[in-house]
C-alpha cells in the first residue's frame, strides 16, 4: 500500500511540511500548487528537495476549469495545461489533477468533454505524462464521479484516468458500489478525506471541515471498500482542507494521517477478506475489559492529602509496592473493585511528571485480553511505546503513550500480568474502612486543548474496539468546552475528551495550571447514590455543593417525588433522565487546580453522562477555586 499525503493537509512552509510527511513515513506527496508557488525555489529544486526526502510526487493539483469551454477561452485552457506540463516535467512527477469545471462558461456535455480529454491525452503522451480527472461535488456540469468515468471512458486515451475522492461522492450521498464496476486500471489516484455530518453548502463544507478518515462520520470504509474491489493498487492520498489543521502541528497532523490510512485499510482488509489488500498486518481491534487502576504520581505531603480524600470516599491503602515508594488504594474487592495507585517515587517517570504537572493521575492501566497484541496493534499504528527500568521482582508491563505524555498500561489475564498485585505489592494490615459502595470506574475524563481532539479521537478508536459519540458543546461560564465520548458497546471502557478553546473555562484553567493535557476527574460507579452519599457524609466526604435554584428547576422538569427531590438537595446529587433511564451524580470539590472525583448511578439503560448538568457543576466548581496568587491549602 503506498501512501501520500496533499501538502495543503499540514500547515507551515513547504519545508516543514514535507520534513513532517516524511518523519510520518509516507510514500509520496501531492503538491498543491499554491504550495509551490509560495515556496522560493525552482521547480527542479522543489523536485530533488522531496526525493532527498525519500519521497514521490503522485499528484501535481489543482488544474481547474478546463473542459467544455467555448473559443477563445477554450484555446487558453490547452495553453495553460501545456504550461503546467513544462512545471511536471521540471519537479519530476508525471500525473496532474483536473478537476470538474465551475466556470459559468462552460458548455457542459459528456462528448464535448471526451474529445477535450483525448486531445489532452494526446499531448501528455508526448511528454510522457498523465491526467486524472475528477467531478468536484460543486461542479457546474459534472458533480458525480459516474458521469466523470463516462467521459473518462469516452475520451478512451491510456493517459487520461479517473480520480476519485471521497468527500466527492460520499457528501453528495452517492451509491459507492457503482464505484465496483470501474475498472481499477483506469483509476489513476484515489483521494481521502472524512468530515462531520453537516448541513451547509457543499464548497464551504469540503474547504473548512474535512478531517482524517476515521475521525468524520461519513461511510469512508464502505468507499474503500469498493475501490478495492476494483482491483485499484495504486496510492491512497489524503487530501484534507480543515481550518484547525493549517493552525496545527504538522508532525502530529502528519502522523495522524498515516495512523488513519492504515486503520483504515485494516477494516477494509477484514471487511473483504478475499481481496488482496495490501496493509502491513497487525492485531484486530483491541476489546477492553475494564480500567483496572489509575495511578497518581504525587510527593509525600500532597499524597497524604490525596489518600484524606480517597480515604473520604471509603478506599483504603491496601497493599506496599515491594521496592517503591507506591501504595495501592482499592474499594470494591481484588476482582472488579477500583484500584488507584499513589506514587511517590524520587526518580523514574512518574517523578518527571510530578515535577512538570504537580499531582497527577499521569498513568491508566487497562484490562485487556491480550496485552502485547495491543501494544502490538498500537505500535504498527504509530503510537509511542513507553519502557521504563524494572528492578528484579517487578513485571515489564505493556505500555504506550498518551494524552499529553501520560501512559497507557495493559493488563491481561492470559500471562502473569494479571497477578501483578501479589507479584509487586505487599498487603498492608487492615484498617476499619467502612466501604462506600463504588464498584467500577465508570468513565475517566481527559482534558485537552481543542485542537487535539481529533488526534486522540483517531488514537483510541483505532487501537481498541470502540465508538465516538456525537459532539456535545458543554457551556462554561467563560466559554464552550467541546466534550466527545469514546466508549466500547458493553461500557468497560468510557472516556470523555473535553477540548477547551480558553483558560477562563474550568478545563483552560486545569490545563494551564498543570502545564499540560491530563486526566481531569475519574467516575466511580454506585449501585446506590443515595446509600453512598449518605455514608460518604460519615466518612467526612466534602461534596461539591450545588446551587438550590437547580434543585427547584429540577422539580420542576421532570416532576420528581418530593421524598427523593429532597434526598437529591440534601446530598447535592444532580440528576438526569433520558428515553432510556436516569442519571445521578455527586462531586467532589476541587483538588488542586481542578482535578476532582465524581460517583454516578445509571440506572436502566441509561447512556448519558449528564451533560445537561454540566454548566451548573462547573459554576458550582468555579465557586470553589482558589483565586489567582492564593497560596494552595
Amino acid at each position: 500500500m503506498k501512501t501520500s499525503i496533499a501538502t495543503v493537509s499540514l500547515s507551515g512552509d513547504l519545508r516543514e511540511k514535507l520534513a513532517a510527511i516524511a518523519a510520518a513515513s509516507f510514500d509520496g506527496v501531492e503538491i498543491f500548487e499554491n504550495d509551490f508557488l509560495a515556496f522560493d525555489g525552482t521547480p527542479a529544486e522543489v523536485g530533488a528537495m522531496i526525493r532527498d526526502h525519500g519521497l514521490e510526487i503522485t499528484l501535481f493539483q489543482p488544474f481547474r476549469d478546463f473542459e467544455g469551454l467555448p473559443e477563445p477561452q477554450r484555446s487558453r485552457a490547452f495553453d495553460r495545461a501545456e504550461r503546467k506540463f513544462d512545471l511536471m516535467q521540471e519537479l519530476g512527477t508525471d500525473l496532474m489533477l483536473v478537476c470538474s469545471n465551475v466556470s459559468p462558461a462552460a458548455l457542459g456535455g459528456i462528448d464535448r468533454a471526451a474529445a477535450d480529454f483525448h486531445e489532452l491525452g494526446e499531448r501528455a503522451a508526448k511528454r510522457g505524462l498523465r491526467v486524472g480527472y475528477e467531478a468536484l461535488a460543486w461542479g457546474r456540469h459534472i458533480n458525480d464521479h459516474r458521469d466523470a468515468w463516462e467521459i473518462v471512458r469516452r475520451a478512451n486515451h491510456p493517459n487520461i484516468g479517473l480520480i476519485l475522492d471521497s468527500f466527492h461522492t460520499l457528501a453528495r450521498g452517492i451509491d459507492v458500489e457503482t464505484i465496483r464496476a470501474i475498472p481499477g486500471d483506469r483509476i489513476f489516484i484515489v483521494q481521502l478525506a472524512d468530515a462531520p455530518r453537516m448541513e451547509m453548502d457543499l464548497l464551504q463544507w469540503s474547504r473548512h471541515y474535512r478531517n482524517m478518515p476515521g475521525q468524520g462520520e461519513l461511510p469512508i470504509t464502505d468507499f474503500m471498500r469498493a475501490v478495492a474491489a476494483t482491483g485499484y493498487n495504486g496510492p491512497l492520498s489524503l487530501e484534507i482542507f480543515n481550518d484547525q489543521f493549517r493552525g496545527g502541528s504538522p508532525k502530529t497532523i502528519a502522523i495522524d494521517g498515516k495512523r488513519s490510512l492504515l486503520n483504515l485499510m485494516d477494516e477494509v482488509r477484514r471487511a473483504e477478506p478475499a481481496l488482496a489488500i495490501d496493509v502491513p498486518a497487525m492485531p484486530d481491534r483491541v476489546q477492553v475489559e475494564g480500567v483496572e487502576f489509575v495511578e497518581f504520581a504525587a510527593n509525600e505531603e500532597e499524597a497524604a492529602e490525596l489518600g484524606m480524600l480517597l480515604s473520604s470516599m471509603g478506599f483504603s491503602p491496601q497493599a506496599r509496592h515491594r521496592s517503591k515508594d507506591v501504595v495501592l488504594w482499592r474499594q470494591g474487592g481484588a476482582e472488579g473493585g477500583i484500584n488507584i495507585v499513589i506514587n511517590t517515587e524520587r526518580e523514574g517517570f512518574a517523578h518527571s511528571s510530578y515535577l512538570v504537572h504537580g499531582t497527577n493521575a499521569y498513568a491508566l492501566g487497562i484490562r485487556v485480553e491480550d496485552a502485547q497484541a495491543t501494544v502490538a496493534r498500537a505500535r504498527a499504528l504509530g503510537a509511542e511505546p513507553f519502557e521504563q527500568k524494572h528492578r528484579p521482582g517487578e513485571l515489564a508491563i505493556p505500555a504506550i503513550r498518551g494524552v499529553g505524555g501520560g501512559v497507557i498500561y495493559f493488563i491481561d489475564s492470559r500471562s502473569e500480568l494479571a497477578r501483578v498485585w501479589e507479584i509487586e505489592f505487599e498487603a498492608l494490615p487492615e484498617r476499619a474502612t467502612k466501604s462506600a459502595g463504588l464498584v467500577a470506574v465508570d468513565h475517566v475524563a481527559q482534558t485537552m486543548n481543542y485542537e487535539e481532539m481529533l488526534t486522540w479521537v483517531l488514537f483510541y478508536t483505532s487501537i481498541f474496539r470502540t465508538e465516538k459519540l456525537p459532539m456535545v458543546d458543554v457551556v462554561d461560564p467563560g466559554g464552550l468546552v467541546r466534550s466527545q465520548v469514546i466508549e466500547s458497546e458493553d461500557g468497560a471502557l468510557r472516556l470523555t475528551l473535553n477540548g477547551a478553546e480558553n483558560r477562563k473555562t474550568l478545563a483552560g484553567h486545569f490545563i494551564a495550571e498543570s502545564f499540560g493535557s491530563s486526566i481531569q476527574h475519574l467516575a466511580f460507579r454506585s449501585e446506590d447514590i443515595v446509600a453512598t452519599a449518605a455514608v460518604l457524609r460519615k466518612l467526612g466526604f466534602k461534596p461539591l455543593e450545588i446551587s438550590p435554584n437547580y434543585y427547584d428547576d429540577l422539580e420542576a422538569r421532570f416532576g420528581l417525588e418530593s421524598s427523593l427531590l429532597e434526598k437529591l438537595k440534601v446530598f447535592n446529587i444532580l440528576y438526569d433522565r433520558d428515553e432510556a433511564g436516569e442519571y445521578f451524580q455527586l462531586y467532589s470539590t476541587n483538588y488542586g487546580e481542578g482535578f476532582f472525583f465524581e460517583i454516578v448511578e445509571r440506572r436502566a439503560g441509561y447512556r448519558g453522562y449528564g451533560a445537561a448538568n454540566a454548566p451548573f457543576r462547573i459554576a458550582a466548581q468555579k465557586r470553589a477555586i482558589r483565586p489567582l496568587g492564593m497560596p494552595k491549602r
